[in-house]
């Protein structure tokens, strides 16, 4: 699954994820859609955490930076084993809430 040390920062983006998903709630988006924004920002989750371990010193910055240097208006980071469907999807989900934090 991953490592104890993964677990922090993992912790530290779920509020962001969860201010983000309660505001699609609230939103006129279906059931549906939304389940599929929650799978793409799991999926971010994963590839923010990848990313601690390829780079150490990333482990130092706040969660919400290292959200925002992973998200920007054309979309997230290249997600691994995904095709292009998945990418797509996960790309706007990630346009979506780079909006979201710039509001």
């Amino acid at each position: 699954m991953g490592i104890e040390q993964d677990l922090p920062p993992g912790e530290q983006l779920l509020p962001h994820f969860r201010r983000f998903i309660e505001h699609l709630a609230s939103s006129s988006l279906s059931p549906k859609t939304i389940r599929n924004h929650v799978d793409n920002l799991w999926s971010l989750g994963g590839e923010i955490i990848r990313d601690l371990h390829y780079d150490k010193t990333l482990r130092k910055l706040p969660a919400e930076r290292l959200l925002r240097q992973s998200v920007h208006e054309l979309g997230g980071p290249a997600i691994h084993n995904g095709s292009d469907d998945q990418q797509r999807s996960f790309d706007s989900t990630c346009r979506k809430l780079h909006r979201f934090l710039e509001s």
